[in-house]
């Protein structure tokens, strides 16, 4: 049988959209929860275990890069963000226009990655005719 890495870009494009959406349930959840006392705002960290898991080097072709990637460490990590900071008197440190902009971003990001995912399949289909 033949080793091949030729969805080595959409399982990597597959993990990024996964974090992308649980991104945008994490500000959908924050949205809901604006007026709730003491709620701390979530969110979820993807593009730093991407970016350790790439590597830094310069010299390094993204193909090799990719080539290397542990998908099984692609894990998002959700987290509390400022946590002891609200400017609020109830505690909570959800601002409603800063989530309103950071919806709008991540859909967009989602929209990004899933045309490129769709881009992937293409050029294989085109490869495999």
């Amino acid at each position: 049988m033949f080793n091949t890495d030729i969805y080595s870009y959409v399982d990597v494009l597959t993990k990024a959209a996964d974090a992308s959406w649980m991104r945008e349930s994490a500000i959908s959840n924050n949205l809901a929860n604006i007026s709730t006392p003491n709620y701390k705002r979530q969110d979820v960290d993807f593009e730093s275990i991407l970016e350790s898991e790439l590597g830094h080097s310069k010299y390094t072709t993204l193909d090799e890069k990719i080539a290397g990637i542990h998908l099984d460490h692609l894990v998002p990590r959700t987290y509390t963000d400022s946590a002891g900071y609200s400017y609020r008197v109830d505690g909570n440190n959800v601002d409603v226009d800063t989530e309103n902009v950071e919806l709008a971003a991540e859909q967009l990001r989602y929209q990004g990655l899933t045309t490129s995912i769709n881009h992937e399949f293409s050029r294989i289909k085109s490869v495999i005719k």
